[in-house]
């Protein structure tokens, strides 16, 4: 199955007309590290998109780049036992969600739909910046406008 890419991110942000564009890197933005050092920016304002299944059903939790998300607190979001929720492989990124690990974007899925979880930590920032569908492709947006664009849910899933 063939990855998305950075020009079908930037269809869906220009079918939102907010203006957003998408910066393209000689270097690698795939880490948090990596893009807020491209950037320019704390590494707490890059969104990470993280692809996880929980009990075999496709989720996206959108995480600030300084935290690691606790897969207990996205297992009691649902209910279920810790290991019902596992991170998606490489292959199943691409087949779920349309994009390798370190370019999936918040947004411009293959499967649309998907439940989208926003950590509160992300709140602590206005400006953040997010994949935008490539290894080195980036876009910034306000929270609000990434809360808009996903109908996230804003969650507390990080670890302590």
């Amino acid at each position: 199955m063939q990855p998305l890419g950075a020009a079908d991110v930037q269809a869906a942000l220009d079918r939102l007309n907010l203006g957003l564009t998408i910066r393209f890197f000689d270097q690698s933005t795939a880490t948090s590290q990596l893009a807020a050092e491209n950037i320019g920016c704390a590494l707490g304002q890059i969104v990470k998109s993280l692809a996880f299944l929980v009990d075999g059903q496709p989720i996206l939790v959108l995480a600030s780049g300084d935290q690691r998300v606790d897969d207990r607190k996205i297992a009691d979001l649902y209910g279920v036992s810790r290991k019902k929720v596992r991170i998606a492989s490489p292959d199943e990124c691409i087949a779920i969600y349309g994009y390798a690990p370190g370019g999936v974007p918040p947004l411009a899925h293959r499967t649309s739909n998907l439940p989208t979880y926003i950590d509160n930590s992300l709140l602590r920032y206005e400006q953040v910046y997010a994949a935008g569908g490539a290894h080195n492709a980036i876009f910034g947006l306000t929270v609000a406008q990434l809360q808009d664009m996903t109908g996230g849910t804003v969650a507390e899933v990080v670890r302590e």
